[in-house]
């Protein structure tokens, strides 16, 4: 693959050229990074004639982005919002503790630590195993329903995809914070994944699958790229 750089109407577009037959033309949250991926033998200068065609459209996308609501950092403060599955919870953080873990009680998710361990890393250890409980029941369900059976499944901190497939490898990569989402978003992440098994382009038959299994996955893809980003 040969990756180019292209600067049109100020948007800097990274162009990828690669073993496929179509150009496909993307723009990735959170912060609206411009992708192309065309033809190994597409001319540059075509490409750019395009592009330019498309720099309305790419602007509007990247302007959706840059008018999206963004969670401020975590700080793991006692008080501090955090989400599960859909649902807003407070924070509490107890230090010195001669236990050690996350236990939800409530609305309020408890964080017990020993002064040598790290919050983040225990959040998110503990975001994890939540995590693959949830997609674990969800791949119960929808493998025997789509007819597919992954290798695997891995849990990423991913900053531009809620998740991505290796139909090679059979694998599954999903975005940590889907746990943080409602049920319904991590199951349409997942059977758009597991679709990828079958059909690895985003075409007629990919649309028709998701149509037949997701009704309504639209309204839902439209709602997880519209909530708010946590800033990385």
């Amino acid at each position: 693959m040969n990756t180019n750089i292209l600067t049109v109407g100020s948007v800097d577009i990274a162009v990828t050229l690669k073993d496929i037959k179509n150009v496909h033309l993307s723009v990735y949250p959170p912060y609206g990074e411009v992708r192309v991926s065309a033809p190994i033998k597409t001319n540059l200068d075509y490409l750019r004639v395009y592009l330019s065609s498309r720099i309305v459209w790419i602007k509007k996308q990247q302007l959706k982005f840059g008018l999206q609501k963004r969670m401020s950092a975590r700080e793991f403060l006692t008080r501090e919002s955090h989400y599960l599955r859909g649902q807003r919870f407070l924070m509490e953080v107890i230090t010195n503790s001669d236990r050690h873990g996350v236990i939800v009680v409530h609305n309020t998710i408890k964080l017990h630590l020993k002064l040598e361990y790290d919050a983040a890393k225990t959040y998110q250890k503990w975001q994890r195993s939540e995590l693959k409980k949830d997609i674990a029941i969800l791949l119960q369900k929808w493998e025997p329903e789509i007819g597919v059976k992954s290798n695997k499944f891995v849990i990423r901190t991913m900053k531009t995809k809620w998740g991505s497939c290796n139909p090679k490898l059979k694998t599954i990569n999903l975005n940590l914070n889907l746990i943080e989402k409602a049920p319904e978003h991590l199951e349409y992440v997942l059977v758009h994944e597991l679709i990828h098994l079958i059909e690895r382009k985003h075409n007629a038959n990919f649309v028709a699958h998701m149509d037949k299994f997701i009704p309504n996955w639209k309204q839902l893809k439209s709602e997880l790229n519209g909530m708010a980003l946590l800033e990385i």
